[in-house]
């Protein structure tokens, strides 16, 4: 009886600490509220038909309106299927770290042997006992390995964020090309028009309405080009959005934002990309995992077995043998040698890889930066500086035009350098924007959605053009 008792309490102990169990969201709250904090959009996982109906629900309510940068974004994070799937690392991940917090199940022998009329019955149950003091050391290296992943998915969000927003941006520069595009076809068709006239009343020589013609035939390539610009775009977006069928023909703003008055002035960016980038927050951590298993390899490098058992012998002829035995594998051949220096080069390797991001996350940010600083002066010049003087000479040439100074030709001529001023300015402007959400992820891998103005700077010369 009295050893029964301690056997009991034994069992009981080891029953306790094997039964890790999963949480209630899978790990998922870390990742949506680091995702709802700081993009400020909804995060949802569909494990359920539930959950998948809530999210077409919402679905249908952002593509209700023309999408903005900000309902992109959050369709994308709601309806994005390769974004669930990195969702579901995160079930398999906590499957692996429930498993590792578990103890193997412990291991039951019988035999039965005999020996004339003697019958003798043994029974065993082992238990892996090295496992059961690793135990406290592998958790917590689950656990880490866990946080990681988690952090894995959220860089994942931010990285799906980015990408649709730069999509957005090209996809609204595509659809505002087209417009521009067209009115610009216009504007060359009623010349070739003209021109035509004018060659028949012989005020037009063939070489002029020739020039004319030659105008009008690449405006109506460059608008086949913008519409196969558009297409692409489009659906790039709708890739990353998650949309197909009906859902194809969702509506986008048909102007970019406006530049805002000032580029931002960062000091330090090196600095600041070093202290929230999540690639290097993930490299850190996965240092620190590798160096705590390191720790526990060094320490428990050459025990590959340790069991105990309790032992019941009984025979027909014989008292029971009752009692216990250890089994230990002995280091004559393998003392851990190769585990340790795999687990020193491992430990090294993060070092390393480490080291590696941190250098390069210097070099992107401040490229990303100057490539912002460079994007934001050539898009202001080109508003305050070529557009401005482009309207002017628009003006100058419609007096001289008016007061018989200068021929129709000179000013289709010049409505040709403003088609090309005002195209190039529409690309300096998306080169902007992209360029923004480019820092921003170098940065943090957060983008910034926020615009000063929704109305584009070309509104009034792309009308006054036609």
């Amino acid at each position: 009886m009295s050893t029964i008792k301690p056997l009991a309490m034994f069992c009981a102990v080891l029953l306790l600490a094997g039964c890790a169990g999963f949480s209630r969201d899978g790990g998922f709250a870390a990742v949506q509220h680091d995702a709802e904090s700081r993009l400020n959009k909804q995060l949802l996982w569909a494990r359920d038909q539930e959950d998948r109906s809530l999210i077409e629900l919402r679905v249908a309510e952002l593509l209700a309106n023309p999408l903005s940068a900000e309902a992109a974004v959050q369709l994308a994070l709601l309806n994005n299927r390769g974004l669930q799937a990195s969702f579901d690392e995160l079930g398999i991940g906590e499957a692996d770290r429930v498993q590792a917090d578990r103890l193997p199940n412990p291991g039951f022998s019988f035999g039965r042997l005999e020996k004339g009329s003697e019958v003798e019955y043994e029974r065993g149950l082992q238990l892996n006992l090295a496992r059961w003091i690793a135990l406290p050391m592998i958790s917590r290296q689950e656990g880490r390995r866990f946080e990681q992943l988690q952090r894995q998915i959220s860089l994942a969000v931010f990285e799906l964020a980015s990408e649709t927003l730069k999509a957005w941006y090209q996809a609204v520069a595509a659809e505002e090309g087209v417009i521009y595009a067209r009115q610009v076809l216009e504007a060359a068709e009623a010349g070739a028009e003209l021109a035509r006239r004018m060659a028949v009343v012989g005020n037009f020589s063939r070489l002029q309405q020739a020039e004319q013609q030659s105008f009008y035939a690449e405006v109506g390539i460059s608008l086949i080009q913008a519409e196969q610009i558009r297409m692409r775009s489009r659906e790039q977006l709708a890739r990353l959005l998650g949309l197909w069928g009906g859902q194809l023909d969702y509506q986008l703003p048909e102007r970019l934002p406006a530049l805002p008055d000032n580029a931002e002035e960062l000091l330090d960016v090196e600095r600041l990309a070093l202290s929230q980038r999540q690639d290097i927050l993930s490299a850190r951590l996965d240092a620190e995992r590798l160096a705590q298993n390191l720790g526990a390899i060094r320490t428990l490098g050459f025990i590959n077995v340790l069991e105990l058992g309790v032992v019941n012998n009984r025979s027909n002829e014989a008292p029971t043998l009752r009692g216990y035995e250890v089994g230990v594998e002995l280091p004559l051949f393998d003392w851990g040698g190769a585990n340790k220096a795999r687990a020193e080069a491992q430990y090294r390797q993060a070092l390393n890889r480490a080291a590696e991001i941190a250098v390069n996350a210097r070099s992107q940010v401040r490229e990303a930066y100057k490539n912002y600083r460079n994007t934001f002066e050539l898009a202001r010049h080109y508003r305050a500086e070529v557009l401005p003087l482009s309207r002017r000479i628009a003006a100058e040439k419609m007096l001289r035009y008016n007061g018989m100074f200068i021929s129709t030709f000179d000013l289709i001529a010049d409505a040709r350098r403003q088609v090309q001023a005002v195209s190039s300015y529409l690309q300096a402007q998306l080169d902007f924007w992209q360029a923004r959400v480019e820092l921003d992820r170098a940065l943090s891998g957060i983008p910034r959605i926020s615009h000063d103005s929704a109305l584009a700077d070309v509104a009034e010369l792309t009308t006054a053009d036609s």
